[in-house]
């Protein structure tokens, strides 16, 4: 990965813009510069391309159409290499260009019609995502086997046991029940708990949060007023408690 080589000591988020358009570029550096962002410009795809491995930036935000080669080919070179968090920046809106986008590797994508503050926020959430799995990699230890009292999690045969009789969970609530698990004593907001799920083949949405815990509640026989293991911090997200028997 890019970011290996060495890394920005300024405090500034350093933003590569791939973009044909030089006006658009200019205004989003006019932008993003005083609200503490460093940017730098690319307008053409395989120098974009290669800028973007070259150097650790925190973001890049690619165009689609791009002289040389089009983002869609830009994304496939970067992302052999590295896993800079990328905002797909277009004039074409149709679903089709935006499920190929993000099935190649974009963490986002934002139509050309987009608003400056929408810019910042999807930019902000990108490398906010980018941030949080780069510190659960670095510091999470290892674990196989989650245990809460009577509940039990074995992480590499995912398989779940409450008093020693297996639990038929999906594949969704198992990992819900893990990622709050090993986060036992504090809150996940159900963004954190979607975000934990990112890398999964299955989309989870935030509401839908709601229902898989409600689930997980019926065959953890918990319950919601008097919970045992998973309690409900309202406006907040979910808390699991370390069960003692």
């Amino acid at each position: 990965m890019s970011s290996e080589k060495h890394a920005f000591t300024d405090g500034l988020t350093h933003v590569l813009v791939i973009d044909d358009d030089r006006k658009l570029c200019g205004l989003i550096r006019d932008y993003l510069e005083p609200l503490g962002y460093a940017v730098a410009m690319e307008h053409a795809g395989p120098e974009g391309a290669e800028r973007a491995v070259a150097e650790p930036w925190h973001a890049v935000i690619l165009d689609l159409m791009l002289p040389g080669c089009d983002g869609y080919e830009v994304l496939r070179r970067v992302r052999v290499k590295s896993a800079v968090p990328i905002l797909m920046l277009t004039a074409r809106g149709d679903e089709a260009d935006r499920i190929v986008g993000l099935e190649i590797g974009a963490d986002d994508y934002l139509p050309k019609t987009f608003s400056s503050r929408e810019l910042l926020a999807r930019l902000r959430a990108v490398t906010r995502r980018a941030a949080l799995t780069q510190a659960a990699v670095t510091v999470e230890p290892v674990v196989k086997e989650l245990i809460s009292g009577p509940l039990r999690l074995n992480l590499d045969a995912r398989v779940a046991t409450l008093d020693d009789r297996a639990l038929n969970l999906t594949p969704v609530e198992f990992d819900i029940l893990a990622a709050l698990m090993k986060s036992r004593g504090r809150i996940r907001s159900r963004e954190a708990l979607i975000e934990s799920l990112r890398d999964r083949e299955y989309e989870v949405f935030d509401r839908s949060i709601d229902v898989h815990i409600a689930a997980l509640r019926r065959k953890l026989r918990d319950d919601a007023h008097e919970p045992r293991f998973i309690r409900t911090v309202r406006s907040a997200g979910y808390l699991f408690i370390q069960a003692t028997s």
